[in-house]
């Protein structure tokens, strides 16, 4: 449809959210912009683009010839919550309350400063807010706002698991007999909650884009991870990914005994006014223990000693030094001067040389396309791949991997997380994961590491737990409640309050009852 080829436009439905899912480039925001009406779709002629009377024609018949009608006689407000909201703070001055003040249409404003947790925040200038902050602020100023399109754009990025689930109650409630909603998000688990149907895009990142037609959640999503739209027959990735259905840790506690390699003690560590406190623990090689709790419960924090960066408070010389240690850090700051070629034989040069390494790691990550391009000028999707790959191929005992799924699309995300898996399978060691992307987290996870506490303040980091036993306290601090999809086993969020979230909660079993 323009330099980026895209057929067929995702159909938006009044009164219904549309979810788009799909890989980077492949047209989402584009589409976004068409249906926003600041982009004329050119129905692939660049050099005699066509008028509106002739998109209208084009789209006859079709749910979108409506639509576009309404775009063209001018009665459609459109707004868009943009993906990259660090870019907010150049297009937007004052203070929090001014500005959803000034927007706030629908007399809505105490209650989004209330569920999107931006009290506290009222009197700070918009360029002083952090990620996160940014990013609800940003969804807060757009649902603030009267119109007769939302269109949001990625808004779970930099939010832990609870705000994720806000921002999408949020999102919800602008539902209206009348009203367009889109979403584009690539958190799986985050969209399901929040769609009613759903459009894949598949294709090639930055060459064209295809839209399927419109899915139900449960089988667009499915479809995705499956890689193959059967209403089409065309397969768009080599790979399904499942979900694995065991939880060992009841019966195999017996033969575990034999590989328990690692132990840490019980520490504590206070930074300003926030005290996290971790129970003692152990792990063994070939094993993922992904790390859950809210932001501010001291994840990092905790990760940072593992890594012998921060010294805990018990200064009896915690007994870490004895194992080495790889750590990606959740901030990455590209500060090498020189291409990804240079930058990885610089750091990892025998892993980097190693045919084994390039087919389990950088393949997958597709590395190889990056190679020659400027460290500096890597997109945060491209930076993060690069860091995942230099963090695997340091060699180490123990990895330590902070949010590897942040900037990534869900189709990377597939690839990043079975790369991190298989790798650790592979060369028997151990991964410790922090990871808010839910059906990342479940796949990834062997055991689990739960925050509690109040994040901020004062946290504790239980001892590593089963999943299933860990998922519950888990998900019970949040109130949220999961089942799973009977095809692929995947985790899926119940809407609050149906009949299966009750049943469930009920019953204590918040990460999902075996059918």
């Amino acid at each position: 449809m323009h330099a980026l080829g895209m057929s067929r436009l995702p159909t938006p439905r009044p009164g219904q959210v549309l979810g788009l899912v799909g890989s980077n480039g492949t047209g989402k925001s584009t589409a976004l912009k068409i249906l926003a009406g600041k982009l004329k779709p050119n129905l692939g002629r660049f050099d005699a683009p066509p008028d509106w009377s002739e998109i209208l024609t084009y789209f006859r018949g079709s749910e979108l010839q409506n639509y576009f009608q309404r775009v063209l006689e001018d009665n459609v407000k459109a707004i868009i919550k943009p993906q990259y909201v660090d870019h907010i703070p150049k297009a937007v001055r004052g203070n929090v309350l001014e500005v959803i003040t000034e927007k706030d249409q629908r007399g809505q404003k105490a209650a989004l400063m209330r569920d999107l947790d931006l009290e506290q925040v009222v009197d700070r200038n918009v360029e002083n807010l952090s990620g996160g902050e940014l990013q609800r602020f940003a969804i807060a100023v757009v649902a603030a706002q009267e119109a007769d399109v939302y269109m949001i754009d990625e808004p779970s990025s930099y939010l832990d698991v609870r705000q994720r689930l806000k921002a999408a109650e949020v999102i919800r409630s602008l539902l209206a007999p009348d009203k367009f909603v889109i979403v584009v998000e690539h958190d799986l688990s985050v969209l399901d909650y929040l769609s009613d149907f759903i459009c894949c895009l598949y294709g090639k990142p930055g060459a064209y884009g295809v839209v399927t037609l419109p899915f139900s959640v449960r089988e667009g999503i499915n479809i995705f991870l499956a890689g193959f739209v059967p209403t089409e027959n065309l397969r768009f990735r080599d790979e399904a990914l499942t979900f694995k259905v065991t939880d060992q840790g009841t019966e195999g506690d017996e033969e575990q005994k034999k590989f328990l390699n690692y132990k840490y003690p019980n520490m504590s560590k206070t930074q300003g006014n926030f005290t996290l406190h971790v129970e003692a623990g152990e792990f063994t090689d070939s094993e993922i223990i992904v790390m859950l709790g809210e932001n501010g419960t001291g994840k990092t924090t905790f990760i940072r000693m593992l890594a012998g960066m921060l010294k805990p408070d018990n200064e009896l010389e915690v007994e870490l030094s004895e194992f080495a240690v790889s750590y990606k850090p959740q901030k990455i700051s590209p500060k090498f001067p020189g291409t990804v070629r240079d930058l990885l034989h610089k750091r990892i040069r025998d892993s980097y040389l190693h045919p084994g390494f390039q087919a389990d790691v950088m393949k997958p990550l597709s590395i190889e396309h990056l190679m020659d391009n400027e460290v500096q000028t890597l997109s945060g999707g491209e930076l993060q791949r690069v860091a995942i790959c230099l963090c695997l191929g340091q060699p180490a005992n123990v990895y330590l991997i902070d949010e590897p799924s942040a900037y990534l699309d869900s189709e990377q995300r597939i690839l990043a997380a079975k790369v991190i898996k298989r790798f650790i399978m592979h060369s028997k060691k151990t991964a410790f994961i922090v990871e808010h992307d839910f059906i990342m987290a479940a796949y990834l996870a062997d055991r689990v590491i739960v925050y509690e506490g109040q994040p901020s303040r004062e946290a504790t980091a239980r001892s590593p737990q089963s999943l299933l036993t860990g998922m519950n306290t888990f998900l019970k601090n949040l109130e949220i409640t999961f089942r799973r999809d009977p095809t692929n086993y995947r985790p899926r969020i119940n809407k609050k309050e149906s009949t299966k979230d009750r049943e469930q909660k009920l019953a204590g079993t918040f990460y999902y009852l075996e059918d």
